[in-house]
């Protein structure tokens, strides 16, 4: 069988990387660039005829990372590769996957429509906003979660007397399964938004005094949501407290937060690039390349991913 062909746009140039050494395979020579007035050049550098290619690009902002996605699923598939597999570690414009009010956009949609037309043959993500905009898309799609490097990392932290604590009530059922994964209670953060990107706590369900406190989300972008939520299990009698979530989407403002909140350690995964120095003292970065590496394997040979779905 022929080794699977695997190419990063600017995005996720370092997962990419990181998931070839997985695999020992070589990163695939693309030179994804811009003409003079801004616009997105790609070019395969390479024979791609007949392969299963797999392009690697995480959708987070600018838009830039998005064009430069379906641009070079567009060049593989004029390129006549036999596959295009679109591995988007991070899927964004997610948060709009249902029309909620009126003359708004699904824009989960959208962009899943996009990156079909564009020619990717299957897609492969990792921790979906909302688990539905899987059905979003008309072909094969593969959904992976963060849960096993990030159970890992907390057990062998060896926390004393744990609880999960779900931030908001969308990741109850993530805190669910990573409350059972630890063999620890669940609490919940009850919140509302009174407009966009604000949140304000309202009671806090469970008992968290003396527990040392985890919380677990999808992703991070303002940092309030995970602040608030520290803030209010610390008054009600929490010991240390510590964040787990997939992507640090990390919007302006955000690690100012984290290092003024009370949160001692928050994890996240580098489905979204961190330059260097870019993050705070009190955040740490996990890799998620073994994963998407042996999902990439798995699939280039037609194996089942049912195993990797934790």
């Amino acid at each position: 069988m022929d080794p699977c062909r695997i190419f990063s746009g600017n995005a996720s140039h370092g997962l990419a990387k990181a998931i070839c050494e997985k695999l020992n395979v070589p990163l695939g020579d693309a030179t994804v660039s811009r003409f003079e007035d801004g616009e997105v050049s790609v070019k395969f550098n390479e024979n791609i005829r007949g392969g299963d290619v797999f392009i690697v690009q995480a959708t987070a902002p600018p838009a830039d990372n998005l064009m430069e996605l379906l641009v070079m699923l567009d060049a593989a598939k004029r390129a006549s590769a036999r596959r295009v597999t679109a591995v988007l570690p991070y899927f964004g414009y997610a948060r709009q996957d249902r029309k909620d009010q009126p003359r708004a956009p699904i824009s989960a949609k959208l962009v899943a429509n996009l990156i079909a037309v564009a020619g990717a043959d299957r897609a492969l993500t990792m921790d979906l906003h909302s688990a539905q905009i899987q059905g979003f898309f008309d072909i094969p799609f593969d959904h992976l979660y963060a849960a096993p490097v990030l159970i890992d990392y907390f057990i062998q932290k060896e926390i004393s007397n744990p609880m999960v604590v779900a931030p908001d009530i969308g990741s109850v059922k993530m805190a669910r399964a990573y409350a059972k994964r630890l063999g620890a209670e669940l609490g919940l953060v009850d919140k509302r938004r009174p407009k966009p990107d604000a949140v304000e706590v309202m009671n806090i369900i469970g008992e968290v005094e003396g527990h040392n406190v985890v919380l677990f989300d999808d992703l991070v972008t303002t940092a309030r949501t995970l602040c608030q939520a520290a803030e209010a299990v610390r008054r009600n009698g929490a010991k240390d407290v510590y964040a787990g979530v997939t992507h640090g989407v990390f919007a302006p403002g955000a690690m100012e937060r984290l290092a003024k909140s009370c949160i001692r350690e928050l994890v996240v995964t580098d489905t979204i690039c961190h330059p260097p120095g870019s993050i705070g003292a009190n955040v740490r970065e996990l890799s998620v390349a073994g994963l998407l590496g042996e999902a990439v394997e798995r699939i280039h040979e037609e194996r089942s991913l049912s195993s990797l779905f934790v």
